[in-house]
């Protein structure tokens, strides 16, 4: 594509790398075959190349964007699967990322918008205020619209798992920086539980990254930069003085691959664009570290649901798989596995009506299989296909964990008592 940024434009690094992109894409629509919108709904606004075209224009003008514009770039999943299909490399990353931070300075949203998206970007990050909220979700989610997703979102807490003994750590046990995170913690904290039991048998020792908190990769697909750019420095501080670390995990794996490509939200900060990048280097996912190890044979047709994340930011999809093979399970594979379940981050919060569809999508092609439980390795993704019209659905370190002796995951115990 021909690009018309002005020199002082691209002196930012950020337009710098949007104007590359730009370059780029030629336009051929390979991508649109893999967005989930536009499988949806059938509009060029709502697949990547009529939403790049509203892009360049909003960014090269440098001006307030217009309602369609917004309208359009909001129902953006950020799945990535765009970039994955792309045979121009194109980052859309890059982008979108960039043009929801232009949104977030430039444009004024209407006052219901402004308020949820506060709420969002204040709660969500803090385990604290989301156990508080729990409170409130229970007769909230029969509230329409937004609202009421975010307190459906609430309701489905998890109940932990059966609690085991602490596993020896190895004398030699290589050390791995663990990020507390944010929603996981306060909604299904055995997860966190079940990785250190099974990375500990694999030699690695877990240690809590104090000071830390949520990765900011929700406010930073909020638009919302300078948070986002909050969080990462408590991370990166925390990281560099309670080092040396083998690395640093944080077990969702839409934070995980947010992690890894940390440094180009410090592109234009000499100070902490190296720090950043040193950080991103020692990032890594569950499945980095979680080698196959044969487990006890389980009589379990596992569903594997392989988190967009997974697949077009870590690259790790096939990983999963061979994982729970390795442990002994059936795993069977899903149809349009590539599209999005709908959850990405607060997305099913912000657009419940695409979100929902999508959700359905994903479990009409998971019933077809007819599996015992869903495998996935995303808070996101296992919330927000959770519920009575759904298989059980587990993290893949609570099936691994079980498998090699630890706790009985949450499914498996709600069946033996009847629920």
């Amino acid at each position: 594509m021909r690009t018309n940024f002005s020199p002082a434009q691209l002196a930012d690094p950020h337009l710098a790398a949007v104007e590359e992109n730009l370059r780029n894409c030629v336009h051929c629509g390979i991508c649109t075959a893999t967005c989930p919108t536009y499988v949806l709904l059938g509009d060029e606004r709502d697949g990547p190349r009529g939403r790049i075209v509203m892009m360049q224009q909003m960014l090269e003008e440098n001006a307030a964007p217009s309602a369609e514009t917004v309208l359009h770039v909001d129902r953006c999943l950020s799945c990535l699967a765009c970039r994955t299909a792309c045979p121009s490399s194109v980052d859309y990353a890059r982008l979108v990322d960039t043009a929801r931070a232009h949104i977030e300075t430039r444009y004024r949203r209407p006052f219901a918008d402004r308020l949820l998206r506060w709420l969002l970007a204040t709660v969500m990050p803090r385990p604290t205020f989301v156990r508080l909220g729990l409170l409130f979700a229970p007769p909230g989610r029969w509230l329409p619209g937004r609202l009421g997703a975010m307190a459906r979102m609430g309701s489905k807490r998890h109940v932990a798992t059966t609690s085991t003994a602490e596993l020896p750590v190895a004398m030699n046990a290589r050390r791995i920086a663990l990020m507390p995170g944010c929603v996981q913690k306060a909604l299904a904290p055995e997860i966190d539980e079940a990785v250190r039991r099974v990375l500990t048998r694999r030699g690695y020792q877990l240690v809590p990254l104090v000071g830390a908190g949520c990765c900011g990769s929700l406010v930073h697909h909020l638009g919302k930069e300078e948070q986002a750019k909050a969080w990462a420095k408590r991370a990166i501080e925390a990281f560099e003085k309670e080092g040396p670390f083998h690395g640093v995990l944080i077990t969702a794996t839409g934070c995980s691959a947010y992690l890894k490509d940390l440094a180009h939200l410090f592109a234009d900060d000499p100070i902490w664009g190296p720090r950043a990048a040193a950080f991103a280097a020692k990032a890594r996912d569950f499945l980095d570290l979680a080698t196959p190890i044969p487990g006890t044979p389980k009589a379990i047709r596992v569903a594997w649901q392989a988190p967009c994340s997974l697949q077009n930011g870590l690259k790790l999809a096939d990983a999963g798989k061979s994982l729970l093979k390795s442990a002994g399970f059936e795993v069977l594979d899903i149809a349009e596995s590539h599209l999005c379940c709908g959850s990405a981050g607060s997305y099913s919060i912000l657009q419940p009506e695409i979100a929902g569809e999508l959700r359905d999508r994903k479990l009409a092609n998971i019933a077809a299989v007819e599996p015992d439980v869903i495998a996935t390795a995303n808070i996101g993704c296992l919330h927000h296909l959770s519920g009575p019209d759904a298989p059980p659905i587990a993290h893949i370190a609570e099936l691994i964990d079980w498998a090699e002796g630890g706790a009985t995951p949450v499914f498996l115990e709600k069946a033996a008592k009847g629920r």
